[in-house]
């Protein structure tokens, strides 16, 4: 098929080279010329792993280009894949200007039947605003189709989901287009639901607001477990093994972050709110991870006493690992609360880098973990990067002032931390805490 995607960001570059994975032919379109050129030259403006491999093998097979020409893509191309960002506004609402900008933009270029795919993550009833939008600026107002079809990517495993999702969910009424996308995604081996558009726009936000609900409950959890002095990723994996429950996203930390989770729970909340439905055990979901750092930064002053001028080494900004994004990252409020507290903070991280809003004469970046653990304090892990499990521990350990280690993800083994000499503290997780065994 000859596919059009428009938005050259995550999600975008992801699915355009996915199905050009696939054997189709993809055009990539966006309004950053600097983009374009990039993406033209086989280089990516974000990092995801694997994935600027397969643009240097799809841009070398033909089968993606990139341009700035609305116009003749929407000529040459049957499928119309929009997958432009949605950020939230202020009180909450998915922004969706841009969504409405390119709308009309399509309706202007249509002149033969085209199936328009929205990709971006959007609020209940969006497609048939997109219906109308485009309608508002097209002279053959009935010649397309909507379809709501909804991305479920992690970011840091996004070629993965996209290669082997776990389901597609499709939400249109049109008989036409629903024939063209099950064609399209015939390669998937995974369930494809058909079902309406509202309905495939909610799924999407009901499933990140449950995850992110399994992740506030444990780490409700976690507190409970500190005060009992019982090992809460003992009692995570016995959940797990429910499965009812299942093992994932049941890992306590220091919050959830991202451009998903945090934007998603909101945009619900507003749906429900604009309604009068109270969705309180989501709210309660918010107020949880907001604190969760917090807690963090309780359980290093309960050590450290005072922060000011305590030097504190931060080992990763990225809200996970195998991705650059610092979007609501858990690390930043940590960054914040240090850098409030006058202490001073030597970071690392493997592929992100300090924003300029956290520049700071408090806060310098470190080339290596090595460096950000020189003479520190205290050493608090904020990303469960696997390189961080590699580390050399034992030196770590002489180069602190002292061997206070707050593991901020749960990744370490506390016993063997405990024998380097470090005092652990995790969330829910401390050394000398008897810790489960699955036989």
């Amino acid at each position: 098929m000859k596919i059009l995607v428009i938005g050259t960001g995550y999600v975008g570059t992801t699915t355009g080279l996915v199905f050009a994975e696939w054997g189709h032919h993809v055009t990539g379109i966006d309004i950053d010329p600097q983009k374009i050129e990039q993406l033209n030259n086989g280089r990516l403006h974000f990092y995801e792993k694997g994935l600027e491999e397969l643009l240097k093998k799809h841009l070398s097979t033909g089968h993606i280009t990139f341009s700035g020409n609305l116009e003749q893509a929407v000529k040459e191309n049957d499928l119309i894949f929009i997958c432009v960002g949605t950020p939230s506004l202020p009180d909450g609402r998915a922004n969706l200007q841009f969504l409405e900008q390119v709308s009309k933009e399509i309706g202007k270029c249509l002149h033969e039947f085209k199936v328009i795919v929205v990709k971006s993550t959007v609020p209940v009833g969006t497609s048939d605003k997109v219906k109308q939008w485009i309608k508002e600026s097209c002279s053959q107002a009935d010649d397309f189709a909507v379809v709501s079809n909804p991305e479920f990517l992690r970011e840091g495993s996004a070629l993965y989901d996209a290669l082997q999702p776990d389901r597609i969910v499709i939400g249109s009424d049109c008989r036409q287009a629903i024939t063209i996308l099950n064609k399209l995604y015939e390669q998937a081996c995974c369930p494809i639901l058909i079902t309406s558009s509202s309905s495939a726009e909610l799924i999407k936000y009901a499933s990140n607001s449950f995850l992110a609900l399994k992740i506030s409950f444990v780490n409700e959890l976690a507190k409970l477990c500190d005060h009992l002095e019982i090992d809460i990723q003992g009692v995570a994996e016995g959940m797990g093994l429910d499965h009812r429950i299942g093992e994932h996203f049941l890992q306590a930390g220091i919050g959830y972050g991202g451009s998903c989770f945090p934007k998603d729970v909101d945009a619900l909340l507003h749906t429900s709110k604009k309604h009068g439905v109270d969705l309180t055990i989501l709210e309660k979901v918010v107020e949880v991870n907001k604190t969760q750092p917090l807690y963090m930064i309780e359980k290093i002053r309960n050590m450290l006493g005072s922060l000011k001028e305590k030097k504190v080494g931060i080992l990763g900004l990225a809200f996970k690992p195998h991705t650059d994004d610092l979007r609501e990252s858990p690390s930043l409020k940590i960054l914040q609360v240090l850098d409030e507290e006058k202490a001073i903070v030597q970071v690392h991280d493997p592929v992100a880098t300090l924003p300029s809003s956290t520049f700071s004469s408090h806060i310098t970046q470190c080339e290596t973990p090595y460096l950000a653990a020189t003479d520190a304090d205290a050493i608090l892990i904020c990303t469960d990067w696997p390189e961080y499990r590699q580390l050399d521990w034992k030196k770590i350990n002489k180069l602190l002032k002292h061997p206070y280690l707050f593991d901020g993800r749960n990744m370490l083994d506390a016993h063997m931390l405990s024998q380097l000499g470090f005092l652990y503290e995790g969330v829910g997780k401390k050394s000398g805490v008897h810790s489960s065994t699955l036989l």
